[in-house]
């Protein structure tokens, strides 16, 4: 997958903020901020693969870093958890089979901007739209004034085709990043999982902890997030997945503040890696949550925390 950054008025190569020569292609492309990318928004990408594939065109994602909300409401933006960090975006977009990411740095002066002038300048004059696939409720431009009728009413002047996806629900239930950010807050791992499409991911890197794991006989990984506006889910412990050198391996996280070892109060994130006992410090990790299996809590001594412990370990082993 291609991935480039429009800053400034200017493509650049992902990353690097060199000046790129993006290849003129008709293509086939779809906009949104896409955070977690969804069940939802995944319907929405699949109709524009098939499109892209029906008629030879390049297939585009357009997303904006960081979240327009964090940008045009900051009142609320420190109480705004991520469900997908851009590097966890680029890893599920790129899965999924799309071709180009057009990353959009998202500024103010940028959200300024008319919904036309972003569909001429940046959807055609840029990205060669053939045809735009969007949702439902899409809004863009100064004040979400763009929606798909706008779409609509500039394609025939401009030569592309506008397709708008109905909404998507899942056992009647409406799918939308707020409604999974208030399951995974809850602890409901599994729901937030199937409305996601895909279990929920954490990333970041290994750094160094206290070593009190390792003294119990259950060397964790303390993982520091790479986004510190990632949500993280309800304190407590999950059965998870994750990969080392391209072996995967099952893990048991514990997410929270330590209770039994610890009286800081600050959240922190550990896993023990079942079948593993290599130095991972300084490495970036992936951990797929899979399943909630029980609250955090403190126990009355090591010994107490250490048979819980072996307990959760057989809990995982079966589970994942």
């Amino acid at each position: 997958m291609l991935i480039v950054e429009y800053v400034n008025h200017r493509i650049c190569s992902y990353g690097s903020g060199a000046a790129f020569d993006l290849p003129a292609l008709p293509s086939a492309v779809t906009v949104g901020s896409f955070d977690g990318i969804h069940a939802g928004h995944r319907r929405i990408i699949s109709r524009m693969l098939s499109i892209a594939e029906e008629r030879s065109l390049r297939s585009v994602v357009v997303t904006f870093e960081p979240h327009p909300r964090k940008v045009l409401r900051k009142e609320d933006a420190g109480s705004f958890g991520l469900l997908s960090t851009l590097g966890e975006k680029v890893e599920l977009l790129s899965g999924l089979g799309v071709e180009l990411l057009f990353i959009v740095r998202f500024t103010e002066e940028f959200a300024s901007r008319s919904s036309e002038d972003f569909i001429r300048n940046v959807l055609c004059g840029m990205l060669g739209a053939k045809n735009v696939v969007v949702g439902y409720d899409h809004g863009f431009g100064s004040s979400r004034s763009g929606s798909g009728s706008t779409l609509a009413s500039l394609g025939g002047e401009l030569g592309f085709r506008v397709e708008v996806i109905d909404e998507v629900r899942i056992a009647g239930e409406h799918i939308s990043s707020t409604r999974i950010r208030k399951l995974l807050e809850s602890g409901m791992i599994a729901e937030a999982n199937e409305l996601l499409g895909s279990p929920y991911m954490l990333s970041g890197t290994v750094v160094h902890g206290d070593s009190r794991g390792r003294e119990l006989g259950f060397p964790t990984v303390n993982l520091e997030l790479s986004e510190p506006d990632k949500l993280l889910p309800k304190s407590g412990v999950y059965a998870a997945r994750t990969t080392v050198d391209g072996v995967p391996l099952k893990a048991m996280m514990n997410i929270g503040c330590r209770p039994t070892v610890s009286n800081d109060g600050r959240r922190s994130i550990e896993a023990h890696l079942l079948e593993y006992n290599g130095n991972l410090y300084g490495k970036t990790m992936r951990f797929l949550l899979e399943r909630f299996m029980r609250e955090e809590r403190a126990f009355s001594s090591l010994d107490e925390l250490k048979a819980q412990l072996e307990k959760d370990k057989k809990t995982v082993e079966s589970y994942c």
